[in-house]
């Protein structure tokens, strides 16, 4: 059983004193469905669970007055064994895009709270354009990711103690010990190559071995395309399929940059960029915006219409590559791969740890791979798969474009020299 942070914040929302209906959001098969379920079975005494998914006659009862008392008669018609009691009743309405009306319904159930309600949706952000009116200022958001490193390192038996050590040598800048330095760096390896995908995570756990993870991410992946299949629009099937597909092109790369040219011979904004955005708001894929200068602030000075793409778990992004490439990443044999690789789990620990993300680039001058917010300053953070961080990136961008702070992130240990921090990878959780 996999611990998940979202278990502390659903406590702290049934606790809380402003709570309203919960929407949790998220990818498909990050485990939503199990974490709330279960949430929801140890903290009730009443509990209904509808999927909208399973049985249309579900979407009933929401047909007609939307007020609670409607609700609840239509409810009981279904559930005739359950109590509705306040405070001791909760409703899951899972799959909820997929009965726009429950969505609108949040609204008067928050208002009149005759139970608690959790709502949870794989394609909530391509499927808001049929709810008829929204339930703005009457729901709580939650938005739940595949395992980022540190639950990871939960399932592998790291303790929060251990972690609470590691922070310790962050914050302190002190040199982890060798010995746990090279076990972090090891977990942090598999990490990239299992990802975090709960099903090829128990995988991993239960076999060790990475064929059965790999086969469990090619399902996964297989039921994102039927996804596009199925639930994107007219043209957009064929093109955000090509653009998924896309994506271990592009980030193989020297310039990052996302091209529509790579998607196929012609290719265009214009003709793409809708698809490429089903994907986003489908939960499949982060953006990476260039900034206009590398300066606070980061988000008035990007630009919307240059970005990196990267896959929201890196693992299944190994997944899209050859055959053995799993054992490359492990061994540290990857060659132009291996930045994409170890650029795109730091953009998850980034995006996971709530950072939009960055980077700055100037063709044939300079490329620096993100920028963060830390300590009031840009923070330009360059990222290398060895222990090998020469580069003249991070001195010229310090040297000639003001930026005042840098970090590195590699396999070395911590250190410190000027104004630039050298991190191992791990501690990217910590940024």
């Amino acid at each position: 059983m996999l611990e998940r942070k979202i278990d502390k914040q659903l406590m702290e929302w049934k606790t809380g004193a402003d709570k309203q209906c919960l929407l949790v959001k998220g990818a498909r098969q990050v485990g939503k469905t199990y974490s709330i379920d279960k949430f929801c079975r140890e903290n009730y005494k009443n509990y209904i669970y509808i999927n909208f998914d399973l049985d249309d006659e579900y979407a009933g009862i929401f047909e007609g007055a939307l007020d609670s008392s409607t609700i609840i008669k239509n409810l009981s018609l279904i559930f005739s064994n359950v109590r509705i009691v306040p405070g001791e009743t909760v409703v899951f309405l899972d799959e909820i895009q997929n009965c726009p009306r429950a969505r609108t319904a949040l609204k008067f159930l928050a208002i009149e709270k005759p139970f608690d309600v959790i709502a949870s949706g794989s394609l909530l952000g391509i499927r808001y354009r049929e709810v008829p009116s929204f339930p703005v200022g009457y729901v709580n958001h939650l938005e739940m990711n595949s395992l980022d490193f540190e639950e990871y390192c939960w399932a592998n038996g790291v303790t929060k103690e251990a972690i609470g050590y590691l922070r310790a040598y962050y914050d302190n800048m002190e040199a982890v010990p060798s010995a746990v330095h090279d076990r972090m760096l090891r977990l942090f390896r598999e990490h990239i190559v299992v990802g975090g995908m709960p099903a090829a995570v128990n995988s991993f756990l239960r076999t060790r071995h990475f064929g059965s993870v790999l086969e469990t991410q090619k399902g996964i992946l297989a039921d994102y395309l039927d996804d596009i299949a199925k639930y994107a629009s007219g043209n957009d099937k064929a093109k955000a399929r090509e653009c998924f597909l896309a994506i271990p092109r592009n980030l193989a790369k020297d310039y990052k940059k996302f091209q529509y040219s790579i998607v196929a011979r012609g290719g265009s904004a214009r003709k793409y960029s809708g698809s490429l955005m089903w994907l986003y708001d489908a939960g499949i894929i982060n953006l990476c915006h260039n900034l206009t200068i590398p300066d606070l602030p980061l988000e008035g000075n990007s630009k919307g219409d240059e970005f990196k793409v990267y896959m929201r778990d890196t693992g299944l992004l190994t997944a899209m590559l050859e055959e053995g490439s799993q054992k490359d990443i492990i061994d540290g044999n990857l060659g132009i791969y291996k930045g994409a690789i170890y650029e795109n789990i730091i953009a998850d620990v980034f995006a996971k740890n709530g950072r939009k993300l960055y980077y700055f680039c100037v063709p044939s001058q300079i490329e620096m791979d993100f920028f963060v917010r830390q300590g009031g300053l840009a923070t330009a953070v360059e990222v290398k798969s060895s222990d090998n961080t020469k580069s003249k990136s991070m001195r010229n961008i310090i040297n000639n474009y003001g930026v005042k702070k840098g970090i590195k992130l590699s396999t070395k240990n911590i250190g410190e020299f000027d104004n630039i921090t050298s991190l191992p990878l791990y501690l990217a959780m910590f940024i």
